[in-house]
């Protein structure tokens, strides 16, 4: 079973009697064609699939984010670009992921008093 120039598979047939007519050749490749569609069509769905997960994931990742900057840009007085500055070094000090961070802060477990970097009121 092929795509283009791509092997995707193949089809096994098997009979009692050797050999195979011109029209068991036709159903054999109308068999092999139908299930090559059904391949492809699986692979395309799974791929939208898992783009549309990690679409989702950057989303959530980035509300986490926008909140946390908030939280910071409320409880120490810089802006939301600094706050954002503040997250990330944070990150990079500590070999946390931006969203990790983000949602320590959120969440109340990062403290902001451990965000240095930021300057005070």
């Amino acid at each position: 079973m092929r795509l283009r120039e791509q092997v995707l598979g193949s089809l096994n047939l098997f009979r009692s009697t050797p050999g195979l007519a011109a029209t068991d050749l036709r159903v054999a490749r109308a068999l092999a064609d139908v299930a090559t569609i059904g391949l492809v069509q699986e692979r395309t769905l799974r791929r939208h699939e898992t783009l549309s997960e990690q679409l989702q994931i950057a989303l959530n990742s980035r509300v986490s984010i926008e909140q946390a900057k908030g939280v910071i840009a409320e409880g120490l007085g810089p802006g939301v670009e600094e706050a954002f500055a503040a997250l990330r070094g944070h990150g990079r000090r500590h070999g946390r992921r931006l969203k990790d961070v983000a949602e320590s802060v959120v969440d109340g477990s990062l403290q902001l008093d451990d965000l240095r970097t930021l300057p005070r009121r």
